[in-house]
This record gives C-alpha cells, sequence and structure tokens, in this order.
C-alpha cells in the first residue's frame, strides 16, 4: 500500500488508528519519543494530535511518559561538572512544577512536559514527565544519583511491563536504553559528576550528582550510535513492531525485553 502525500491531512483519530495496528493497547505504560516533522507535513492540532491519539490508545488506565532532561538554556558547567562561578547566582533552581524540558529532545517531549496535570520526576537531568493513571508512581521519588538506574522512572517502566515507542524518532534516541548502561557489567564504565541547583521548601539547595556518562559512550569501543545498533538488532530477532504512525517509519518495542538484551549485547561486546 503506498503512502499518501507528504501534504495530506493527518488527523488525531488516524494517529490513533496507526498506533493500534503498531499494537500499542489499552492501559499501556509507553514512553514516547517523536521527530514530530517526519509524521506529516499537516497534522491537524500539530503535537497535541500526537499525545492525544497516545492517551486515547491507552486509555483512562493508561500512562504516557517522556524523557525531558532539563532547559537551562546555555551551557553552564565547567569540565568537572561544576557550574561556573560567574554564572552561579543566574541559574535558576530546577522546580519539577515549572521546569521546561530540555528543546532539543523536541516537540512531542515539550508538549507533553507542559501538558495539564503532568507530573515530572526531581532528578534535572534524567528528568522523566508522565501523564495518565500511573504518572505519580512512575515519577515520584526519583534518585538524584545514578537517576538512570534502580528505582528510576526507566526502571519503574521495565519492571511495570512497560513499552518504548519511536515516532519516526532516530533509534539512537532510545532512552531506556541508559538503564541498560547502569545495569551492564562492564569494566571502566564512565562516571561525571554534576552540579544542580535544587528548589526546595527552604531555598535553593545545591547539588552534586553521581552518574555514569550519558553523552557518550558509556564505555571505550563502540560508535556514537551504538543505541542504533542494538535496537536493529533486537528487532532483527523478530521482537517489537515497526509500522506507520501518520507518515513516520515507527517502532514499539517491550522495554523489559529490549532492556534484557542490550545488556546480553553489551556485556558480549564490551564486558
Amino acid at each position: 500500500m503506498s503512502r499518501p502525500p507528504k501534504n495530506a491531512a493527518v488527523t488525531r483519530s488516524r494517529l490513533a488508528d496507526d498506533l493500534r495496528r503498531l499494537g500499542l493497547e489499552e492501559g499501556d505504560a509507553v514512553m514516547a519519543h517523536a521527530a514530530f516533522r517526519r509524521v506529516g507535513a499537516a497534522v491537524i492540532g500539530g503535537p497535541d494530535a500526537l499525545v492525544d491519539a497516545i492517551l486515547d490508545v491507552v486509555g483512562p488506565a493508561g500512562t504516557l511518559l517522556s524523557y525531558q532532561d532539563w532547559e537551562v538554556g546555555a551551557d553552564v558547567w565547567d569540565e568537572e561538572g561544576r557550574v561556573l562561578d560567574a554564572l552561579r547566582d543566574h541559574v535558576p533552581p530546577y522546580d519539577p512544577e515549572t521546569a521546561r524540558p530540555a528543546r532539543y529532545i523536541g516537540l512531542l517531549a515539550a508538549t507533553i512536559g507542559t501538558r495539564k496535570g503532568v507530573r515530572r520526576s526531581g532528578n534535572p537531568g534524567a528528568a522523566v514527565a508522565a501523564l495518565g493513571a500511573r504518572a505519580e508512581e512512575f515519577t515520584a521519588g526519583h534518585p538524584l544519583d545514578y537517576g538512570y538506574g534502580e528505582d528510576s522512572p526507566l526502571a519503574r517502566l521495565t519492571a511495570a511491563g512497560g513499552r518504548v515507542l519511536m515516532v519516526g524518532a532516530p533509534l539512537d534516541t532510545m532512552t531506556l536504553l541508559h538503564h541498560a548502561e547502569h545495569l551492564a557489567d562492564l569494566p571502566g564504565k564512565r562516571r561525571i559528576t554534576i552540579e544542580y541547583p535544587l528548589a526546595t521548601a527552604h531555598g535553593t539547595e545545591w547539588r552534586t550528582v553521581e552518574e555514569f556518562d550519558t553523552g557518550n559512550p558509556v564505555v571505550t569501543g563502540p560508535p556514537e550510535d551504538y543505541f542504533r545498533l542494538i535496537v536493529e538488532d533486537y528487532l532483527a530477532t523478530g521482537a517489537g513492531r515497526r509500522g506507520e504512525v501518520g507518515q513516520a517509519d515507527s517502532v514499539l518495542v517491550d522495554a523489559a525485553g529490549i532492556v534484557a538484551f542490550a545488556v546480553a549485547w553489551l556485556e558480549e561486546r564490551y564486558g
């Protein structure tokens, strides 16, 4: 079946139908990533239409999650991860109630992160936003140190039988695989520290957070886009689903399945 013309209108109901065909189901907890421009040149309702379509499919019992990071507006850290003295008084504290998602993550994350009723986790760099029945459960009490590891929103999504949806998004942007990096037994994993100002009831609290390096391959050896290789190898086993959402090539995978696969993939090659 040929694709509709690039300028064809894409509606919320069509997106919901496409998501159901891809395998998304009522009650699912799903972390979504999107390159929204690939969904179509004329999406009626813009990125809100895609958010609403996902929520239509997962229903009142489902939950939509989005990786957020934190929009600071500039690189304010030195090589050791400390906020530069010249900018220290100008960096606003991170407040989950008002924080904005980082611009580089895109329109879908911005739309989810600014929706009424959204819940956002308390780790600035590893922040996750959630909408739906289990939003508080996934985002509350997010550890500051090793925020992609145990008891993180990513760990909870994996344990809960959640899923990951990539709507036109590059496969190397699958944030869940940072959880696999954390779990994998690999020698020489890169660690970083980074300083954050946090909003508290008693004013701004400065906190230095320790984390595995998520801005580069966690160990020496893999190419920069090795998450893409992991996802492609996982899909090649017959796991996961591929299809179109709007006009975007899309992928849906089970979180637990791909995390286990990624841990084994990493340990086999670099362990």
